[in-house]
Parts: C-alpha cells; sequence; structure tokens
C-alpha cells in the first residue's frame, strides 16, 4: 500500500527500483544480502511487514520472523553494501497509557504480538546498522490495500448500523502523504528515530462518523455507535492512545504534516 504511493513520487527525482514479495523472501538471509548488493543502492527504504494485528497473535513465529528477522536482514544487506537504510515501524510498540502524544524517546511496551516484533525489527537494524532511519506511523490507509477507510464504506453498504471503538485513539495517515515526508527524508540525512503522521488524533469511532460524513453526507443512513474496547474483543490487545509526537520531524524537515481530516478528504474524492 505504501510501496505503491511511494515508487511514483520518489521516481519523479531519483533512479527508483521496487522489490516485492513475489521477487524474493525477506526471511532469507543470503537471499536478501545478494538482492541488495546486486544494486549497491543509496538507500533502501524498508516498507515490508506482516501487519495483520489479529493474525499476529496466532501466528506468532511468523511475525518475529518478518517483523524482526526480516527487518534484520535488510538491514545486513545494508550493512555489507554501504547503504542507508529507513525503515518503517509503528504506534503499536507503545502502551497506550500515556494521556500525551508519544515522542520518539518514550520507553516503548508493547501489549501484542504485533508490537513486539516491530520493535525487535528496530532493535534489531540499530545494532548492525548505524546508518539507518526508522520511521514510526500509525493507522495507514491508502488507495493500493486493505485498510480501515474502505472497510467501514464496504460495511456501510451492507448493514444500518456499525459499532465503533471510542477508546482507542491514534493519528490516520494517508499514504499519499507519508510518501511525501518519506520524500523529504530521503534528502535529509538524519539517523534515529522519527514520529511522522498526520496531524490531530481522533478515536476509532471518530475516524468511522468522519468517514461516512464525508462520503455521503445529505443521505448517510446508516447509524454509527460508539462502543468500549471490552464490548469488542479481539485476539491483540491494542493501545488505548497510541498518538505520536512529530514536532521533531517538524523541525528537522520544515514541513508540517496535514490535518488527519484534510488527508481523508482527498481521498475520499
Amino acid at each position: 500500500m505504501l510501496g505503491r504511493d511511494l515508487l511514483p513520487l520518489l521516481s519523479e527525482k531519483h533512479e527508483v527500483l521496487g522489490k516485492d514479495i513475489q521477487d524474493f523472501d525477506i526471511t532469507d538471509r543470503k537471499r536478501v544480502g545478494d538482492e541488495i548488493a546486486a544494486y549497491r543502492p543509496d538507500v533502501v527504504i524498508h516498507t515490508a511487514a506482516y501487519t495483520d494485528v489479529d493474525g499476529c497473535e496466532s501466528k506468532r513465529d511468523f511475525a518475529f520472523a518478518v517483523n524482526g528477522e526480516g527487518a534484520l536482514n535488510v538491514a545486513l544487506g545494508c550493512a555489507q553494501a554501504e547503504s542507508r537504510m529507513i525503515h518503517l515501524s509503528t504506534d503499536y510498540v507503545f502502551d497506550g497509557k500515556s494521556e500525551n502524544p508519544y515522542p520518539e524517546g518514550y520507553p516503548p511496551n508493547p501489549l501484542s504480538v504485533y508490537g513486539k516484533s516491530k520493535l525487535e525489527g528496530e532493535l534489531s537494524i540499530r545494532k548492525v546498522l548505524e546508518n539507518c532511519l526508522i520511521i514510526r506511523t500509525a493507522w495507514l490507509y491508502g488507495r493500493h490495500g486493505k485498510n480501515f477507510v474502505d472497510t467501514v464504506l464496504r460495511l456501510a453498504g451492507e448493514r444500518s448500523e456499525l459499532r465503533m471503538v471510542n477508546d482507542q485513539r491514534g493519528s490516520p495517515t494517508f499514504t499519499k502523504d507519508l510518501s511525501r515526508a518519506i520524500g523529504r527524508l530521503v534528502e535529509v540525512k538524519f539517523r534515529g528515530v522519527l514520529h511522522v503522521t498526520n496531524s490531530g488524533s481522533c478515536t476509532r469511532f471518530e475516524f468511522a462518523k468522519k468517514i461516512l460524513d464525508l462520503k455521503s453526507p445529505s443521505d448517510r443512513k446508516v447509524r454509527v455507535i460508539p462502543i468500549s474496547s471490552a464490548e469488542f474483543v479481539r485476539p491483540a490487545r491494542v493501545p488505548a492512545n497510541s498518538a505520536l509526537d512529530c514536532s521533531r520531524f517538524e523541525e528537522i524537515t520544515g514541513f508540517h504534516m496535514r490535518n488527519w481530516e484534510e488527508g481523508l478528504r482527498e481521498y475520499l474524492s
């Protein structure tokens, strides 16, 4: 989803090569190293991950193989080829107990297998590769993959009532906006961790209401009902508040990410 938005945008200024799951398996360390060595790129942007948060709970070994070991394999390949690595991570490395948006230096404490496997990826990369940038982002949606926005619209076409959690807060982020941000970060030789999302935050309930209001404000017949996390039982525990503080990104790039509602409006148009 993110990769397919990144390719055309980065191709405007750079020579870009896209590799996908059918090309090679990132859990194959030798193959990953050989692929990176063959091209010796200046930058490798690692967007591959197993992102089924609930699925990770029942496929723990697979989650860690892809999100932990796979990320390490890419980092080792970058180290060998002397390439810079930009790695995508998640807001789910935090436990959600803070009432404020999380800055980069806040101690991670993931609740789910997904969050734990992504954190292992972060830590593994930083152990073997100095020239890396880890971007934590959140609640992604875009034109080229399964996402919350499309799911809400599909369910609204099937049901007269939607029940949405109103005690989980985050920042919906349009992949097109995140791609623009990554394009700027390619030009900035920053190393470490940065948080990048669309600005502002909302609950899943507020997000769903805004989706339906923007899509069909005059004739919307679907009722959206707020519920608690306790009423919506799922395999994975997720943070109650995973909003990220992105002020460091703005200081470094001079670029302000637009509000999540503006990004959503463009996506739906």
